[in-house]
């Protein structure tokens, strides 16, 4: 697969046109309401300063607080600072700003967001708990380009079962954390280092929430799965996090990191957009622009940002790190969507209102594929599925997403315990006013796991079916982030994915149990055709 094949652009099937302006609002906090006499208090002391957040019946939150200075005027492009402590309680009961980001996107946040963005927000129980909660820390997704943490609304995962409290960062994103454009003197992997800081702030201030410091686990999706990749191997990450949840990011694939060289060409580009191209002041000259005009100049879409191989922030590949045994050995709970391209899949059906044809789905595998297109057609024959739509989600999703999930599992069970899915409900929720194919069924593609996770605007509400799935999840990944273990404590049965024994766990309403993943997406196919599908 070449670099520029979308590996997130899973998600792109979200977007389906400029037509359909779907964008992401973040809802405000719950409002206060008086609690019972074992209420936590909705003021907490942080080790910078105080916070005033609010607090339902069911969970605190305490949103925009300041884990860096502002990356702004002369820090901007440079590592994060430590944020000036405050004596007066900080207002921490709506979101702060976003991260500057691109508009042309569902998951764009609405605005673009801005410079000075290094919030996070924590969601914990009301009610007092016994002993310390495990701390979940949410790295979002949007291919190091879009989104923020604010609108990952995190009262479910927070309540499930024991409880946890649960951390949603923002990092910077785009040319303003992954840049890495010749004579510009920055690092490469700012948004990897933001999260790190986010890290250092909840080990300095967990305890003042409720939370363990020394039980963290890390979490992300999508571009934040790969982040999460790319901590497990990054040596300013060791000891920041003692457990790692990994959805829709396959560590061991080809498609997670830039080298230095590509990064540079993506960068090269960037400052040409800029009117910046003169190596001698490019440094000068990309810092007196605006924030408008290095987003205008940025790549904006799937493909333009990755955490860099830099040597420092990151060594190596997470992909080659990890499949030699070069990482954080914790435990792992790492898994992907049963049709991660089930919506770009269907794209060209919602555009133009008609299915795609068992010709045009032949003519889709044959540009894609070339000379192994007939292998690729036979595998997975039309008359299998269906619609020619549905053939065509599978081609892409095992060929792009599933592969990939299998051989990082198998790396990382070489070196630590890991817990394995396939999120597969067949009748998962969709995106808000974005038409679905008719001639065939989205299943559960790229992203739309979260919507069992987290509450979102994104996504359509679950309905009764689904809600329960969602409270199993949660359940399970609350209880890893716990004891490293997933299963236990009433839930259905989870063994660990091992070299000998690789169990792999189906999630979806009415059918949690053992699935036969490598054969579902046709692992030995395409291990056996090319290694780099």
């Amino acid at each position: 697969m070449s670099i520029d094949t979308p590996r997130f652009a899973a998600l792109a099937a979200a977007t389906v046109s400029a037509a359909l302006a779907v964008t992401l609002v973040a809802a405000g906090p719950a409002p206060a309401q008086s609690g019972g006499r074992g209420d936590l208090p909705a003021r907490v002391a942080t080790a910078e300063g105080p916070v005033q957040g609010l607090s339902n019946r069911a969970v605190r939150t305490f949103q925009g607080i300041p884990y860096a200075a502002p990356p702004t005027g002369e820090r901007r492009w440079k590592e994060p600072q430590p944020v000036r402590p405050w004596s007066s309680p900080l207002d921490a009961r709506k979101p702060g700003s976003a991260c500057a980001q691109p508009t042309d996107q569902p998951i764009s946040i609405k605005g673009g967001g801005e410079e000075d963005c290094l919030h996070l927000n924590v969601t914990t129980p009301a009610g007092r708990t016994e002993g310390r909660l495990p701390v979940i820390v949410w790295i979002h997704g949007g291919s190091f380009t879009y989104g923020d943490g604010a609108t990952y609304r995190a009262a479910e995962l927070a309540t499930a079962r024991q409880g946890a409290v649960v951390v949603t960062v923002n990092y910077r994103l785009g040319a303003l954390g992954f840049l890495a454009a010749p004579g510009l003197r920055a690092p490469a992997n700012l948004g990897l280092l933001d999260q790190q800081a986010a890290l250092k702030w909840v080990r300095r201030n967990a305890t003042a929430f409720g939370g363990d410091p020394r039980n963290v686990t890390i979490m992300g999706q999508s571009g934040g799965g790969y982040s999460v990749c790319a901590q497990l191997v990054s040596p300013g990450a060791r000891g920041l996090f003692d457990k790692a949840i990994v959805q829709s990011a396959g560590c061991v694939g080809p498609d997670g990191s830039f080298t230095r060289a590509q990064a540079e060409e993506k960068g090269r580009a960037v400052a040409e957009a800029a009117d910046c191209d003169d190596p001698r002041t490019v440094d000068s000259c990309l810092r007196r622009r605006t924030t408008a005009d290095l987003v205008e100049a940025s790549a904006s879409g799937h493909d333009g940002y990755r955490p860099v191989v830099d040597g420092v922030v990151l060594p190596e590949a997470p992909s080659r790190a990890i499949a030699a045994g070069r990482f954080a050995r914790v435990p792992v709970l790492h898994g992907s969507t049963h049709d991660e391209m089930s919506g770009l899949a269907g794209l060209d059906e919602i555009m133009t209102g008609t299915p795609l044809t068992a010709q045009t789905y032949a003519e889709k595998v044959t540009r894609r594929f070339g000379k192994d297109a007939p292998a690729v057609l036979a595998e997975y024959p039309v008359s299998d599925y269906p619609a020619p739509g549905a053939a065509l989600s599978a081609v892409l999703t095992d060929s792009e997403w599933s592969a990939a999930a299998l051989d990082t599992q198998r790396a990382l069970a070489r070196h630590t315990r890991v817990y394995a899915y396939d999120f597969a409900d067949a009748q998962a929720p969709y995106f808000v006013n974005v038409p679905r194919p008719a001639s065939f069924p989205l299943g559960t593609g790229h992203m739309v796991d979260l919507a069992y996770l987290f509450e979102n605007d994104l996504f359509e509400p679950l309905d009764e079916a689904q809600s329960g799935l969602s409270r199993t999840v949660t359940a399970y990944w609350s209880r890893f982030a716990a004891t490293g273990r997933a299963g236990g404590a009433g839930l259905p049965a989870w063994k660990p994915f091992t070299e000998r024994g690789p169990y792999v766990q189906r999630l979806a309403s009415g059918d949690i149990g053992r699935t036969d993943f490598a054969a579902d997406h046709h692992y030995a196919f395409w291990k056996a055709l090319a290694p780099s599908y």
